[in-house]
C-alpha cells in the first residue's frame, strides 16, 4: 500500500477540500447579499421619495389656486393728499376735516370742509387711511 494513500486519509482530505470550496461559496453569496440588500435598501428609498412627491404633488393640484396680489392703489397725484397725511403723520392722532382745514390754514368754509372730507374718505377708500367713527379718520395701526 505504498504506492496509494491510506483511503481514510484521502477521503478526509477530499472532505476538507469540499468543505474549503463550500466554505468560499457562502462567503462569496454573503458578499453578493450584502450588497443586494444595500441595493434594495437604494431603490426602495428613492420608490419612498417618489411616492411622497407624488402624494405631494397631487395634495398640491387639488388646492385652489392662491389669489393673485391686489395691485398698489394709486396714491393720488395732488399734493394736497401729501400734506393731509404729512398732517396726520404729525399729529399721530385721529382728526376731523375742520381741524385738517384749520391745521392747512383753510377758510373754515363749508366748501374747504366737505373737499378735505371727500379727500379723506378717498384715502380710506385707498386703504391709506381708516375711519374709525363717522368722520374721524386716522392711520391704520400695524
Amino acid at each position: 500500500m505504498r504506492g496509494h494513500p491510506d483511503p481514510g486519509t484521502w477521503l478526509l482530505d477530499r472532505i476538507d477540500a469540499r468543505e474549503q470550496a463550500l466554505t468560499g461559496q457562502i462567503e462569496q453569496a454573503r458578499a453578493q447579499i450584502e450588497e443586494l440588500t444595500a441595493r434594495l435598501r437604494e431603490l426602495d428609498q428613492d420608490l419612498d421619495h417618489l411616492r411622497i412627491t407624488r402624494k405631494t404633488l397631487l395634495a398640491l393640484a387639488s388646492e385652489p389656486d392662491p389669489a393673485p396680489p391686489l395691485p398698489a392703489p394709486a396714491f393720488p397725484g395732488h399734493p394736497a393728499y401729501q400734506q393731509i397725511l404729512t398732517l396726520m403723520a404729525d399729529t399721530g392722532q385721529p382728526t376731523r376735516a375742520r381741524d385738517l382745514c384749520l391745521a392747512l390754514d383753510l377758510p373754515l368754509v363749508r366748501n374747504n370742509i366737505e373737499n378735505t372730507r371727500a379727500k379723506l374718505k378717498r384715502l380710506v377708500t385707498l386703504g391709506i387711511l381708516v375711519e374709525i367713527e363717522p368722520g374721524l379718520f386716522t392711520q391704520p395701526r400695524p
